[in-house]
């Protein structure tokens, strides 16, 4: 399968890069063709920079790397040529403060991943994954030994899920299934299982199947 990375900032560009050292071949995308050129040419043989355009009609899975608010922009734009994709959202809904941080920009109990699923066409499979780790994290943690730090992701498909899973695999992260699309707030930053929300680090698979599935007692004592 074609795996397409549209937008190539931070987010993009690390995802670009570890899908090259696990041996994928990929397509990149940027609004500046000659941006996606020069990282393709720095990747190496297995990447081709494309329009944006020509990568989502190739790509089987399209992987967007750019903002929350720019991603409902995207889906318009591009709507005919989702159908049949699986579409990855690393997406964060949040903006600066003003303050030197950042703030959500939709309500606390909504995600993108809701969101950006309700406007996608019928035929078009979102899984909510590569946002839970910011780009530091994507760079330094890959392929961490002895046991790979988590990637959770998110999907209501999951024949798509095990797609992407596979992606999650090849960038050097152990993929952890946290449900469906509806479980996708808690993998968005400020969630709880972010690293920019209650979680706050790195876990491994044991650590992150303990937390989904803690001990009975240990239920009925927060229920």
């Amino acid at each position: 399968m074609k795996t397409a990375i549209i937008g190539l900032g931070n987010i993009g560009a690390r995802i670009a890069k570890n899908l090259m050292v696990g041996g994928e071949s990929i397509i990149v995308a940027a609004r500046d063709l000659a941006k996606a050129k020069a990282l393709a040419k720095t990747l190496g043989v297995e990447a081709e920079a494309m329009s944006i355009a020509d990568a989502v009609k190739t790509a089987d899975v399209v992987i967007l790397g750019i903002w929350f608010e720019i991603i409902k922009e995207f889906v318009v734009a591009h709507r005919a040529s989702l159908v049949g994709k699986i579409i990855v959202d690393p997406s964060n809904p949040i903006a600066p403060d003003g303050k030197g941080g950042f703030t959500k920009i939709i309500p606390s109990d909504q995600s993108s991943g809701q969101i950006i699923a309700r406007l996608l066409p019928e035929g078009a499979e979102l899984v909510k994954a590569f946002g839970t780790l910011g780009a530091g994290s994507l760079e330094a943690a890959a392929r961490r030994k002895p046991e790979p730090a988590v990637l959770f992701y998110a999907t209501d498909y999951p024949e798509a899920g095990r797609v992407v899973a596979k992606l999650i695999t090849a960038s050097g992260f152990a993929p952890v299934n946290v449900g469906g699309v509806d479980q996708s707030v808690r993998i968005e930053a400020f969630g709880e299982l972010s690293e920019y929300g209650k979680l706050g680090r790195l876990v491994t698979r044991k650590e992150a199947e303990a937390i989904l599935n803690p001990p009975q007692d240990l239920r009925l004592k927060s229920a």
